[in-house]
């Protein structure tokens, strides 16, 4: 029977470097975060399989190579904020946490954030900051932020969250025509009103379901 080490050991090795994850720091977070401890105990044996798992609620844990990419394409700093969409699990969040100096991470479902953060807290994660809401509203207490994340499908970039990205940062996100099917976009702000928007690659997460989202 494969070991958790060893189970995680495959990930990084056929999932991510496989498929040319390369930042050190994005490969040291995923091998520092413990996945089994974001999904039911029921599915931890498949915690480190490459695909989607059940959470509550009709949502979804993404699949550890998705994870690693989007990370990656925020192109982090150890110094640098970021606002997450869609907190589901908990999950990308502690990833995140263990590259940049501060997270936060917004979910719309209560239960969801609940479960998160005591799960969060039970694990030691003290950088990241959760909040009930509306996530296409972003969170602008906090902004602007080095780098945003979206962790469920748009229609469109909603205007918040440009609003809320500071100069130079990233926004990455999942747009499409279809709740279901999304083109990855990395949107970076250059200037005030300068936005450069760069098509990464495809992929299908739930709706974001927003007063400017679905």
């Amino acid at each position: 029977m494969k070991t958790v080490n060893h189970r995680r050991d495959i990930m990084i090795r056929e999932h991510l470097l496989g498929r040319d994850i390369r930042d050190p720091a994005v490969i040291r977070a995923m091998r520092e975060v413990p996945r089994e401890a974001f999904v039911a105990d029921e599915l931890a044996a498949f915690a480190y399989d490459d695909h989607p798992l059940d959470i509550a609620e009709g949502q979804t844990i993404s699949q550890p190579y998705i994870v690693a990419y989007m990370t990656e394409a925020l192109e982090l700093s150890p110094t640098d904020r970021v606002l997450e969409i869609g907190t589901g699990s908990g999950y990308a969040a502690a990833v995140l946490s263990r590259i940049a100096a501060s997270v936060y991470t917004v979910e719309r479902l209560e239960g969801l954030a609940r479960a998160a953060r005591q799960r969060l807290e039970m694990l030691g994660y003290t950088n990241i900051h959760g909040h009930v809401g509306d996530g296409t509203c972003g969170w602008p207490d906090h902004a602007p932020y080095d780098a945003i994340v979206v962790t469920a499908g748009a229609p469109h970039v909603p205007k918040a969250l440009r609003e809320q990205l500071g100069i130079g940062g990233r926004l990455v996100i999942p747009v499409g025509a279809s709740s279901y099917l999304q083109l990855l976009l990395r949107v970076r702000r250059i200037a005030e009103q300068d936005f450069r928007t760069e098509e990464l690659c495809g992929v299908r997460f739930v709706p974001l379901i927003g007063a400017d989202g679905w």
